[in-house]
C-alpha cells in the first residue's frame, strides 16, 4: 500500500531553519519523481519544490529558490526538504507528494501524505 509519512515540522523563528522528511513505501520509489506543496490556512495548494526520479534535476518556485534545498536518497526511500532563512509566509502545512512519472510535474490528484505543519513566528 502506497504510503508517505512527512516529519520535521515544527515552530521556528524568522531567520531559522528546518529540514522536513518523506518517508515513502509501497512503491518503486525511483523510478517517480517526488515533490513538494504546502497549503496555508485559507489559500490554495502551492507547490514548492520537485525532483526527478533519479537526481537528474531539480526545481523550485521562485519564492523559496536559494533558501530551499529538495534532495532524495533512493537507497533509503527518502525525500527531503531543507529550509533556511524562513520567513512567516512559509507557515503552511508541508505535503510530500508522489508523481505519476520521472519527471517534475503537478498535479493536484497526485497522492500526498498527511502532511507536516511549519510555522514561522517571532
Amino acid at each position: 500500500q502506497l504510503q508517505l509519512v512527512e516529519s520535521g515540522g515544527g515552530l521556528v523563528r524568522p531567520g531559522g531553519s528546518l529540514r522536513l522528511s518523506c518517508a515513502a513505501s509501497g512503491f518503486t520509489f525511483s523510478d517517480y519523481s517526488m515533490y513538494w506543496v504546502r497549503q496555508a490556512p485559507g489559500k490554495r495548494l502551492e507547490w514548492v519544490s520537485g525532483i526527478n526520479a533519479l537526481n537528474s534535476g531539480t526545481s523550485y518556485i521562485d519564492s523559496v529558490r536559494g533558501r530551499f534545498t529538495i534532495s532524495r536518497d533512493n537507497a533509503k526511500n527518502m525525500l527531503y526538504l531543507q529550509m533556511n532563512s524562513l520567513q512567516p509566509d512559509d507557515t503552511a502545512l508541508y505535503h510530500c507528494v508522489k508523481a505519476k512519472g520521472a519527471y517534475i510535474s503537478f498535479s493536484e490528484d497526485d497522492y500526498r501524505g498527511q502532511g507536516t505543519q511549519v510555522t514561522v513566528s517571532s
